[in-house]
């Protein structure tokens, strides 16, 4: 629209009463503005990833990120959060020691949003995130792994896990469990639960002998 077009609409629009009908207009404008911006920034990977594997972006609470460091405790070694969002695990992974500590995001915007989560924090350069699809990451080596994924992404990341990660590797799910797993540690309630789960007890047979499971260590606050 040129810029006299412009100047001439908005005098129009000025003067005219809106109306229902134009109230009504606005109000699904601005609905779809909104979801445009959400589908675009907040959705990860929201045009290269099939709709039922498609994940909104939603911030572990303070409550999550500590029953995930619980059932970490105990723990060493690298750590790997897929789908790793504003990348608050990851650095609360490298804080208690866990390295080296990698987060695999698929939406650039959060990316961005972790790297500068990391500097204020003066971790920059400690952690790594990388703007990858999960798919498509390497686990042979993990040897904790964190998700915050919907069900079904889950199910289908289970079939992955299974076949890359090895035996004493250590996975923890938040909000949303392995369903066809058996946890060896559960910790919270509600929204906040998360499940812990070793790799070598999902590919044994049911009654077979597990390997133990880590003390807990209490986590009294978050930085």
């Amino acid at each position: 629209m040129e810029e006299d077009s412009l100047e001439e609409f908005l005098a129009e629009f000025k003067e005219k009463h809106l109306g229902a009908w134009g109230i009504v207009q606005i109000t699904a404008g601005t609905g779809l503005a909104v979801y445009g911006m959400w589908a675009g920034v907040l959705m990860p990977g929201f045009r290269k990833v099939p709709l039922r594997l498609q994940v909104p972006y939603l911030p572990a609470s303070k409550k999550q990120v500590r029953n995930v460091m619980a059932l970490l405790s105990g723990r060493h070694g690298n750590l790997v959060d897929l789908g790793s969002g504003d990348g608050r695990i990851v650095l609360e992974a490298h804080k208690h020691g866990f390295g080296p500590t990698v987060g695999y995001e698929l939406n650039p915007w959060l990316v961005r949003l972790a790297n500068f989560h990391a500097w204020r924090a003066g971790h920059y350069g400690k952690v790594s995130y990388r703007q990858e699809d999960l798919w498509k990451v390497d686990l042979t080596e993990c040897k904790n792994v964190t998700v915050f994924l919907a069900p079904s992404v889950l199910s289908l990341l289970q079939e992955k896990m299974e076949a890359e990660l090895p035996d004493d590797a250590l996975v923890v799910a938040g909000r949303f469990p392995f369903t066809e797993w058996t946890p060896c540690r559960i910790e919270g309630d509600g929204v906040d639960r998360a499940w812990a789960y070793t790799m070598q007890a999902q590919r044994l047979p049911a009654g077979s002998a597990v390997l133990p499971v880590p003390k807990r260590v209490e986590i009294t606050s978050l930085n």
